[in-house]
């Protein structure tokens, strides 16, 4: 082989030698793209979660701390002025009930006349121009001792008899009902801790209530309410619609999950250390219910086939919120949010009207605009590719398009409330309903035991429930002492 050929084949050689390199750095430089993809995607995954509150996802605002979102809220401005508007009826003091006690304000220059007796004497001197009332809280203690009457020997038998005791009077010294009410109320809808409780009345009222003492007391509560429970559960599984809901709360330390049934007129509240669907069947309502379910979307509810959902729109418009911010180059989702708008102000319009449904004409356009903003969402934000074959499974959709998919999965369930006026909006009824046990949480720390937990809740439901039918706390409580729990439902 001469010198010629030699050089021809070295360099076929070095050429074979460098498409390969290029070969490899070009696979090398797709695979480092590729990462470098993801790695921008985890980042903004990261960013959107670091900087997610109450308005932007489904946190609750309890979750936000002292990072506040502004604007806080998700309404919108109306354009009126702050305050009362026209034809409010407004509200005042009023005077409870008839004066105790009366006091006369003379005018001055009486009070240093010599002849004040004699216009004293004389009743038609003086006369009441005006009148004002100063209320005032008489805070005391009323001790009943109770006598049991003995006979020595009666005149008809001669026996030797003694008078018996009411029932409930077992002890020397024991505190009555009224104690226990104003102790079971100041810890569950005062959310007031038991040691606070204990320096409270012991100031207030002179008694010395231990720690122990008044957590009996709020069991005793909690057992005169529970035969009421039932009830309300009973009628919750029979309502046309009804509101779920779950928050956790802490119980020494470990997160347990309080499951909420309510309605308007009724709340049902239990407590278990699962979350899903455990949680909702230890609840016992909605495993009945046959009605429509109103909830935030969250998969163990779809697991209830027996029941219509809707969903909570007011979480779907925090969600759409979200997609703007981190992903403002689209352009559907504050479309999409305009139109969820438009939708509850044809509603409201035509329930003020005494409307049960919204016309034809309304029902096709919102059905259209849904469809063909669906159409550009899928545009915008497509599904992304499958991965090289090195890789296993499908690459993340990401929050905005699982959000996308959601919206035409559950399209029915996202607009039944224009269809069926029975339906609300969103789910603020049962965020409304289990908000106290974020604030007695926050306020007094964790629970200590599980059963105390649930009697927190067996008597917050019970008075939630009466404060729905214009029964006040107290009045409730007292009545279910007195033997008519049932006047919360009346």
């Amino acid at each position: 082989m001469d010198n010629k050929d030699l050089i021809i084949e070295t360099m076929v050689k070095q050429n074979a030698d460098l498409t390969a390199l290029v070969q490899t750095l070009t696979e090398s430089n797709a695979a480092l793209n590729e990462t470098i993809k993801e790695l921008q995607e985890t980042i903004r995954e990261l960013q959107r979660q670091l900087n997610q509150n109450s308005r932007n996802s489904s946190k609750p605002p309890s979750s936000d701390g002292f990072n506040k979102p502004n604007p806080k809220s998700l309404r919108q401005k109306s354009g009126k002025k702050q305050g009362g508007q026209k034809g409010h009826p407004g509200s005042h003091m009023s005077i409870p009930h008839e004066p105790d006690e009366y006091s006369r304000h003379l005018p001055k220059k009486c009070l240093s006349c010599p002849h004040l007796n004699e216009c004293v004497m004389n009743g038609n001197v003086f006369t009441c121009g005006e009148k004002r009332y100063e209320v005032n809280a008489v805070i005391t203690t009323r001790v009943t001792e109770h006598q049991s009457i003995h006979v020595d020997s009666c005149p008809c038998t001669g026996e030797s008899l003694a008078g018996e005791f009411p029932e409930g009077i077992r002890a020397y010294v024991q505190y009555g009902d009224s104690v226990s009410v104003l102790a079971g109320l100041l810890s569950t809808y005062g959310a007031v801790s038991t040691m606070r409780i204990h320096v409270l009345l012991g100031s207030l009222l002179g008694v010395s209530l231990s720690t122990g003492t008044i957590t009996s007391m709020v069991k005793k509560c909690a057992k005169k309410v529970g035969s009421t429970l039932e009830t309300i559960k009973s009628m919750l599984i029979g309502a046309k619609v009804a509101n779920f809901d779950e928050t956790g709360t802490d119980v020494s330390g470990k997160t347990i999950w309080v499951h909420n049934s309510s309605t308007p007129g009724l709340t049902y509240q239990t407590i278990n250390a699962k979350r899903g669907q455990t949680g909702m069947e230890n609840n016992g309502v909605l495993t009945e219910f046959i009605g429509i379910a109103v909830h935030d979307c969250w998969s163990p509810y779809w697991k209830y086939g027996g029941v219509t959902h809707a969903v909570c729109n007011a979480h779907l418009l925090r969600e759409l919120t979200g997609v703007e911010q981190y992903s403002p180059e689209h352009k559907w989702a504050p479309a999409f949010k305009a139109l969820l708008r438009s939708m509850k102000r044809a509603r409201d319009k035509a329930v003020i009207k005494g409307k049960t449904e919204l016309s034809y004409y309304y029902l096709h356009k919102f059905d259209t605009e849904y469809d063909r903003l669906m159409k550009l969402a899928d545009e915008e934000c497509p599904l992304p590719p499958d991965p090289p074959q090195k890789k296993k499974g499908r690459k993340k959709k990401g929050k905005e398009r699982s959000l996308i998919e959601r919206l035409v999965a559950l399209k029915a369930s996202v607009c039944l409330f224009i269809r069926n006026f029975d339906v609300p909006f969103d789910n603020n009824q049962a965020e409304r309903d289990v908000r106290n046990v974020k604030t007695k949480t926050k306020v007094s720390g964790c629970f200590r035991t599980e059963s105390g937990a649930q009697d927190y809740l067996d008597i917050m439901s019970y008075i939630s429930t009466g404060r729905k039918h214009g029964v006040s706390a107290y009045e409730a409580l007292t009545a279910a002492f007195a033997g008519n729990a049932e006047i919360v439902l009346q």
